[in-house]
Order: C-alpha cells, then structure tokens, then sequence
C-alpha cells in the first residue's frame, strides 16, 4: 500500500474517532480508540512501538516510544494540547529521521475542528 493511501486511510479514522469522542480527553484515551479504528479499517497497527536509538554506534539504554506506527510506513504522533507547539513538529521529525520513515502526521485531539490540527510532516522538510 502506498503513503498517500495509508494516510488518507489513517484520517479518515482520526474522524470517526473525533466524531464520537470529541476533544477534552487524555491523550492515551485518543491513542487507545485510533489503535482499534485502525485495526477496524484493515490497517497494521503497533502501538507504544520501542525504536532503539544508535549513537555514533552504541545503542543507547533508552528506546524512542512511538505513540502509532500504522503499516510499518507512518508513524502519527498524537497530542491534547491547548496548541500545537514547534517542537511537536520537530519531535515528529526527528523520529521520522531517527526510524528513516518519510512521511508522519501530528494530529491534536484537544481542538474545536480537526480538520486544522492534522498535519502531514515529511523527513526532511515540514
């Protein structure tokens, strides 16, 4: 399955669980419905996925936690936030560029329209 057809599946699960959820919850309540809606449409879906990290060829005591990988492709890196900050894009990217994973989304649940708080991070430019 390709990218672009991945997180067009991925959105529209983030919807479905906004739809009947809506904003004003933990976080982990919004990782927790997105897993099973994933799993519901069809889609290969790690939760809480332990990536090692390497550095200048040790790998270090500490394991980056991703919130959802989807497919092996895309990770999608969830908030409840009052506001999406700088640094959750520059969180995400960094993960896509420490798993060499090209494409992720930042999605905050905490918000009035979904619609304007999904949003597509590539490795390598935002």
């Amino acid at each position: 399955m390709k990218e672009n057809d991945i997180t067009y599946r991925i959105i529209g699960a983030i919807y479905k669980v906004y739809r009947a959820l809506g904003p004003g919850l933990l976080e982990s309540i919004y990782e927790e419905a997105l897993t099973y809606q994933l799993v519901l449409d069809g889609l290969k879906v790690e939760r809480q996925v332990n990536i090692p990290i390497i550095y200048q060829g040790k790998e270090l005591a500490d394991k980056l936690k991703l919130d959802i990988l989807v497919e092996d492709q895309i990770i999608v890196e969830l908030k409840a936030v009052k506001e999406l900050l700088d640094v959750h894009y520059k969180q995400l990217l960094t993960y896509l560029k420490l798993t060499n994973l090209h494409i992720g989304l930042l999605v905050n649940f905490q918000t009035a329209n979904i619609q304007n708080e999904i949003h597509r991070v590539i490795n390598g430019y935002r």
